[in-house]
């Protein structure tokens, strides 16, 4: 990886939504203005309040968060800059290019982290350790 993005190549997207007298609906589309092609989709849900996930990166896999219930902040890291951002609107998402440190906190009671990747599982490409995240950066 030439390029190591920094945290603030991390990016806040706006997913639109299409209003009803019902509710909403919130529409993502490979190919559209979503950053990569969607290959898994998991989420993360009953978590206690306040609690941590994550705490890791890749060294190829793309990710799209969206709080799809709840609220939760991220933690993004590039190993010189750090940044946090807010996520409670299913309508928004934060993408984190390979590369950058992110960790999921203070998870609102009930919250769900819905999770779109431009990888399939491959443990090869997390990064769980952070000595061995800076040797990664600075390669």
């Amino acid at each position: 990886m030439a390029f190591k993005p920094s945290v603030f190549d991390c990016s806040v997207i706006d997913l639109g939504k299409i209003s009803f007298k019902e509710g909403n609906l919130t529409v993502i589309e490979n190919n559209g203005i979503f950053p990569f092609s969607v290959n898994r989709i998991f989420y993360l849900y009953d978590i206690a309040g306040g609690e941590s996930r994550g705490a890791h990166a890749h060294k190829e896999c793309h990710q799209f968060l969206i709080a799809a219930g709840g609220s939760f902040e991220v933690a993004l890291d590039d190993g010189k800059f750090k940044r946090q951002v807010f996520l409670n609107r299913p309508d928004l998402g934060l993408h984190i290019p390979s590369g950058v440190w992110a960790s999921e906190i203070n998870f609102s009671s009930g919250a769900i982290c819905l999770v779109l990747a431009s990888h399939i599982y491959n443990e090869a490409d997390y990064i769980r350790n952070y000595e061995e995240f800076l040797k990664f950066r600075n390669e």
